[in-house]
C-alpha cells in the first residue's frame, strides 16, 4: 500500500511547463563537400529524428527551446555529437561527417534500433511504452544464423537468459517458454502479441498460444519481464511481442519465397510479398505459409497452413493507419505420452495411434496513430480473435492398454474482441525531460468450452457422438477486463531516472453450463450418472503498482532495478474439465505477488555485450499440483490441483556475447562472435501446513542452465554452432521421481546442439541446419493429458535445407 500512496503523490506532482517549440534544419555533408543522404540526424533522449533526403537535408520540427544535443550517424562515418542552444527563431546548422574506417558502437535514436549482436534491448520509449529501468531483451532474426523454416525455439531463443523451453512437436507449431521458473506450458505465463496485441486463447481466462508466427515473417522478438504488469496485464512472466516485417516504402515490390526440405518428409513453402505506392503513402507486407511432415516419431504427422496480411496507410505527416489479418490453421497427430520404462527402450515408440489435434486462428486489428507534436502521440488498436481448437483422443494414462473405445473429444471457441488506447507524452520540467505514459483497454471475451465423446475410429473426426447431451460438461465463460495504467520516467539528473507505475485493472468471468458425475465398479460398469448444472461470477477490482529506477554511469554502463506486483487469474480449464489423471480444487483463487529485478548491463566498445540480473518472484497461493491416491475405488495417484502454497522464485541470469574478431582486429572479411547464457535458479514452496510440499522444490524449474553459441563468417558464408544443458527438475509439487503413469516424475538433465549454415550471394539464399546434432535422447515434458498423458520425447537428429530467392 505504501508503493501506491508514494507513486499516487508522484503522479499528483507532475505539471507540464508550457515550453515554446523551435525547427532545426540544415545539411549534412562530407569532408569533401559532398551532400550525404541516408543519414539519421536526431536530437539526444528527445526521440526527435528525421533521415536526410537526396540533397543532404533534414528538419527537426516541435523543438522545446533551451539546450540540446544534436546527433549524426551514418555507416562508414564518425558519430556527430553537438551542444546546441535553441532559441525562439529557427536553427539552421551544417553538420560535417568524417570518415570512420571502423565500425561504430550501437547508436540509440528514436524507435529504430541500430545493427546489434543479434540479442539487443528496447529503448526507452518504444511501442507506445516506457522500458526504462526494466529487463528487456530484442531478438533480431536477420543478424542470426539460423534455419528459421522450422521455428526451432531452442534456436531462436539461446540468448535469452532463464528460458526454459519445452519441445512438444518438431514443427513449430506451438511455442512452450516460460522464464524464471514459471511453467512454459504454451507460454501462458506471457502475455502474448503480435504487433503489440493479444494473441492468445483468452488474456485473462485462458491465455495458452495455440498459434505462434513463422519466424521467417519476422523483424524481431520483444521480450520484457514480470514488470511488463503495469502496462501490458498482469501476467507474472511479462511480454512477449512478435514484431512482423512491414513493407518496403522504397520498392513498388519485393517477392521472397522460401522453399526447404528436411528430415522426415518435412517441406514447407513461404512465400511474402511487401512493397509500397507510387506516392509512398501506402506500404504493405503479406505472406503465405504452408508446411508438412511426418516428424520423428510414428502417428505425429501434421499440415500446417497460414496467411497474412498487413496494410499501411500515412495520409498525412501526423496520421498513420494499419489494418492486419491472420488466419492460420493445422491438423496434426498426437503420438501419445510414454511410460520412463519405455521411453527408455524406444524413445520413437508410439501407443496411440487415434489422437488428434486442431487449432483454427483468426485474427484482426485496426491501428491508429496520430502525431500531435514531435513530443506527444497517439496510439490505438481494436482486435478481435474468432478461433478453436480440437483435441480427439484416449485421456486415459499411457500405462492403460487403449482398447479401442469412444475416444474423448475437447472442444474450445474462443471469440474476443478487445482495445487499447496509449498515449506518450514528453515535457520538460525545468532543464530535464520527463515522459509519461497512459493508456486504458476494454476487452470482453467469451470461451465456450465442450467436452465429450467422439467416434471409436482412428480418423480426425471432429464430431461428438452426442452432441445435445455431452457425456462430460458443457460451458460458456464470458469475461469482461476494464484496465488503466499510467507510467512515468522522472529524469532527477543526467544519470538517474525514476519510473513509477499505477495499473488499475477490474475483472469479471462467468461461467454457466454442466458436467457430469460419473461412477463405475471394479468392472468398468457405469453406476451413477449425475448431470449437475452450475454457475459462478467472480468480480475483481484492484489497483497494481510498480517502481523502478535507472543510472547509466556512462552511455555504455546502466545499472537498473524495480519492483512491480503482479496477479494471474485463473484459468477456466482451472474450472471445470473432466480428466482421469487429475482433479480440480472447486475453490481455486487467483493468484497475487510481485517480481523484483536489479541488474546490471553494458557494452565495452564494439566487442562486448553483457547483462547480468537478480531477481526474485514471490507468490501467495501459487497454482500447483500435487500427486495425490486418496479416490475409491483403486486408488490410484492422480493430481490435485489448487492454491497449493506460497512459493518464491529466485535466481541469477547472466548473458555476455564477444566480438572476438574485434578483439583480434582481423580483416573485415571475417567475424567471429560467440555467446554465454546462464542462468541459476532456486524455486521452493514455503509458508505451507502441508508436509508433502514444504520446502520443496517448484515443478518445472531447472535449477540451472547454460546455452553456448558462436557464429564465425567469411564475407557471406557463416556458420553457427549452439549447446544448451538443462540441468534435472521435477514436475509436481512433491518432487516425486517416477511413477507408473509417467505423468509426473522428474524431467533429466539433457544436453542437446544445433548446427547452422547459411550462404547468401545477390538475390539468392542458402540454409542447412542439423537440429540435434549428436542425436541426443532426452525429453522436456511430461503431460497430464493431450499429447501425451505421459512422458513426451523431444526429436532426434534432423537435417534441413532452405533456398531463397528476392526478387
Amino acid at each position: 500500500m505504501r508503493i501506491v500512496l508514494s507513486i499516487v503523490v508522484n503522479f499528483l506532482l507532475v505539471f507540464q511547463v508550457a515550453a515554446q517549440v523551435s525547427i532545426i534544419s540544415g545539411i549534412v555533408k562530407s569532408m569533401n563537400g559532398e551532400a550525404l543522404k541516408d543519414v539519421r540526424v536526431a536530437l539526444k533522449q528527445l526521440y526527435i529524428m528525421d533521415i536526410t533526403n537526396e540533397s543532404g537535408e533534414f528538419e527537426l520540427r516541435s523543438v522545446p527551446n533551451g539546450e540540446q544535443i544534436i546527433m549524426a550517424y551514418s555507416v562508414g562515418y564518425r558519430l556527430f555529437e553537438k551542444n546546441l542552444n535553441v532559441q525562439k527563431k529557427d536553427t539552421s546548422i551544417v553538420i560535417i561527417l568524417e570518415e570512420w574506417l571502423e565500425e561504430l558502437d550501437e547508436v540509440m535514436v528514436s524507435a529504430d534500433q541500430a545493427k546489434t549482436f543479434g540479442l539487443s534491448r528496447l529503448n526507452t520509449v518504444q511501442n507506445f511504452a516506457i522500458n526504462e529501468g526494466k529487463k528487456t531483451e530484442v531478438i533480431t532474426l536477420s543478424e542470426m544464423t539460423i534455419n528459421t523454416s522450422t521455428n526451432n525455439s531452442r534456436q531462436i531463443y539461446s540468448k535469452v537468459a532463464g528460458l526454459a523451453i519445452w519441445e512438444s512437436d518438431g514443427a513449430g507449431l506451438q511455442l512452450g517458454i516460460g522464464g524464471r521458473g514459471l511453467s512454459p506450458n504454451r507460454t501462458a505465463n506471457f502475455n502474448t502479441r503480435q504487433n503489440g496485441y493479444d494473441i492468445s486463447a483468452d488474456a485473462l481466462g485462458y491465455p495458452e498460444s495455440y498459434y505462434t508466427p513463422p519466424a521467417e515473417a519476422l523483424e524481431q522478438i520483444q521480450i520484457i519481464r514480470g514488470a511488463a504488469s503495469l502496462q501490458y496485464g498482469t501476467q507474472f512472466g511479462g511480454l512477449v511481442n512478435f514484431q512482423f516485417k512491414e513493407g518496403s516504402k522504397k520498392r513498388r515490390i519485393e517477392l521472397v519465397s522460401r522453399q526447404s526440405l528436411g528430415t522426415w518428409g518435412f517441406i514447407s513453402n513461404f512465400t511474402s510479398l511487401n512493397g509500397s505506392s507510387k506516392s509512398g503513402k501506402v506500404h504493405y507486407y503479406g505472406y503465405y505459409h504452408f508446411k508438412t511432415g511426418d516428424t520423428w516419431r510414428p502417428n505425429s504427422g501434421f499440415t500446417a497452413h497460414n496467411g497474412y496480411l498487413s496494410i499501411h496507410f500515412e495520409p498525412t505527416e501526423k496520421w498513420e493507419f494499419a489494418l492486419d489479418l491472420t488466419k492460420m490453421n493445422y491438423l496434426a497427430q498426437q503420438a501419445g505420452g510414454l511410460t520412463d520404462r519405455l521411453f527408455e527402450e524406444n524413445p520413437r515408440l508410439s501407443l496411440r495411434s487415434r489422437n488428434w489435434f486442431k487449432v483454427d486462428w483468426n485474427m484482426f486489428a485496426i491501428i491508429g496513430t496520430f502525431k500531435l507534436s514531435s513530443l506527444t502521440q497517439i496510439n490505438s488498436k481494436t482486435f478481435g480473435l474468432y478461433a478453436e481448437r480440437l483435441s480427439l483422443g484416449n485421456l486415459e494414462r499411457i500405462n492403460v492398454f487403449d482398447f479401442g473405445e469412444n475416444r474423448t473429444l475437447i472442444d474450445g471457441k474462443f471469440r474476443n474482441l478487445g482495445h487499447e488506447t496509449r498515449l506518450i507524452h514528453r515535457y520538460k520540467m525545468g532543464s530535464r525531460l520527463n515522459i509519461l505514459a497512459a493508456g486504458f483497454r476494454l476487452y470482453k471475451g467469451t470461451t465456450l468450452a465442450r467436452q465429450g465423446d467422439g467416434s471409436a475410429n482412428s480418423d480426425a473426426d471432429f464430431r461428438y457422438l452426442n452432441p445435445d447431451n455431452l457425456e462430460n460438461s458443457d460451458y460458456r465463460f464470458p469475461n469482461y477486463n476494464y484496465a488503466a495504467f499510467l507510467e512515468h520516467i522522472f529524469q532527477l539528473t543526467d544519470k538517474l531516472s525514476i519510473t513509477q507505475g499505477l495499473r488499475f485493472e477490474h475483472i469479471r468471468t462467468n461461467s454457466e453450463g454442466y458436467y457430469k458425475q460419473q461412477v463405475k465398479d471394479a468392472a468398468g460398469n457405469l453406476i451413477v450418472d449425475e448431470k449437475i448444472e452450475e454457475s459462478d461470477s467472480r468480480n475483481r477490482s484492484f489497483v497494481l503498482a510498480g517502481i523502478g529506477m535507472s543510472y547509466k554511469f556512462t552511455s555504455q554502463l546502466e545499472f537498473y532495478s524495480n519492483i512491480s506486483q503482479n496477479y494471474r487469474a485463473i484459468n477456466f480449464s482451472d474450472l471445470r474439465i473432466v480428466n482421469p489423471n487429475f482433479v480440480i480444487n472447486p475453490n481455486i483463487k487467483d493468484e497475487k505477488g510481485y517480481t523484483i529485478d536489479f541488474g546490471l548491463r553494458g557494452r565495452i566498445k564494439n566487442w562486448l555485450n553483457y547483462e547480468t540480473t537478480l531477481f526474485f518472484i514471490a507468490y501467495k497461493g501459487k497454482i500447483g499440483q500435487i500427486l495425490r491416491a486418496d479416490q475409491p475405488p483403486l486408488y490410484n495417484d492422480y493430481r490435485f490441483r489448487g492454491n497449493i502454497s506460497d512459493a518464491r522464485n529466485r535466481g541469477i541470469e547472466a548473458f555476455a556475447e564477444v566480438q572476438l574478431s574485434k578483439i583480434f582486429e582481423w580483416n573485415k572479411k571475417w567475424n567471429w562472435s560467440t555467446f554465454t547464457n546462464i542462468s541459476f535458479v532456486d524455486a521452493r514452496y514455503v509458508n505451507t501446513l502441508d508436509n508433502t510440499i514444504r520446502n520443496k522444490k517448484v515443478e518445472m524449474v531447472p535449477p540451472f542452465t547454460i546455452r553456448l553459441g558462436s557464429t564465425i563468417s567469411y564475407k557471406n558464408l557463416s556458420l553457427d554452432l549452439q549447446w544448451a544443458y538443462t540441468a534435472e527438475h521435477f514436475t509436481d509439487a512433491t518432487n516425486a521421481r517416477r511413477t507408473a503413469s509417467a505423468v509426473e516424475g522428474i524431467i533429466p538433465s539433457y544436453q542437446v546442439a544445433d548446427l547452422s549454415l547459411k550462404y547468401s550471394i545477390s538475390r539468392y539464399t542458402a540454409e542447412l541446419s542439423v537440429n540435434n546434432l549428436f542425436d541426443t535422447k532426452y525429453f522436456t515434458r511430461r503431460a497430464e493429458a493431450y499429447p501425451g498423458p505421459g512422458i513426451i520425447p523431444a526429436e532426434g537428429r534432423g537435417i534441413f535445407g532452405t533456398i531463397q530467392i528476392k526478387v
